[in-house]
């Protein structure tokens, strides 16, 4: 018995070793299409500021991440465009972007960036995860105060779950709760805290690093959780069949040439 629990313990912690690799692999790989989402002003005194997380997807051009994120004014007095910011520290980089396609129900924008593509992550199918399943995100975590490096957290799908519960009584419901009862559905709820600037990360399987779901911190919680009077840690994503079904309605190719 004392044998079996030792070959027991050592192929735990070979698969926990191997589990911990793929994801470092996984990481390395997908690093270079996460990207952040801001605003550049050349003549300001803060000339760029980061509202939240994007990732590449596609021929290199087209970037996802949360409706809410984007820039809802910008001064044009001050010059001020939507941007994305690529690489890490000193070495980020400014790309002027344009929106070419948003869902508010789903919280999701689709942009195109200008000059050359960058390297891109590959969509999962749109099928759902299992709950239990492996998962993982890489943002940029109150970038503003920590800067452009991106931050890699990992846990599971803990549960697949409406974007709204209903409440005890009608006081408590609000226009937006009212809106999303009309067109309520599903999302994942992981066991992995997100912070605010991780909106618009893309969640994906730790060993093949595809797209299962974009990371959701705000419009969701917003939701499910607004009677609330101290907001859980809960983190949602939204899956990614719905950023499929944006896709083909406005007839974006997300496929890699690769993978055609």
């Amino acid at each position: 018995m004392a044998y079996v629990k030792i070959v027991l313990s050592a192929c735990l912690i070979l698969y926990t070793g191997l589990s911990l690799a793929d994801l470092a692999d996984t990481v390395e790989k997908i690093k270079p299409s996460v990207v952040g989402i801001g605003v550049h002003t050349p003549s300001g005194r803060q000339k760029n500021s980061l509202n939240g997380s994007g990732f590449v997807i596609g021929n290199g051009q087209y970037v996802v991440t949360n409706y809410h994120v984007l820039p809802k004014e910008l001064d044009s007095n001050l010059l001020q465009k939507m941007v994305i910011f690529t690489g890490s520290g000193k070495n980020a980089k400014v790309r002027m972007a344009d929106v070419v396609a948003s869902s508010g129900l789903h919280d999701i924008a689709i942009l195109k960036i200008h000059g050359a593509p960058l390297p891109a992550m590959k969509l999962a199918d749109k099928n759902f995860r299992r709950e239990g399943s492996y998962v993982a995100f890489s943002g940029f975590p109150i970038g503003a105060v920590l800067g452009l490096y991106p931050v890699t957290h990992r846990g599971i799908i803990a549960s697949i779950t409406p974007t709204i519960i209903p409440v005890d009584n009608a006081q408590q419901i609000s226009i937006k709760m009212l809106k999303m009862l009309r067109n309520p559905y599903l999302v994942y709820q992981l066991d992995a805290t997100a912070y605010p600037g991780n909106s618009g990360s893309a969640l994906y399987d730790v060993n093949t690093g595809e797209v299962i779901g974009i990371i959701n911190k705000v419009f969701v919680q917003a939701s499910k959780e607004a009677v609330i009077s101290k907001p859980s840690g809960i983190t949602y994503a939204i899956p990614v069949k719905y950023l499929l079904a944006l896709l083909k309605k406005h007839k974006i190719d997300y496929l890699k040439e690769s993978e055609l």
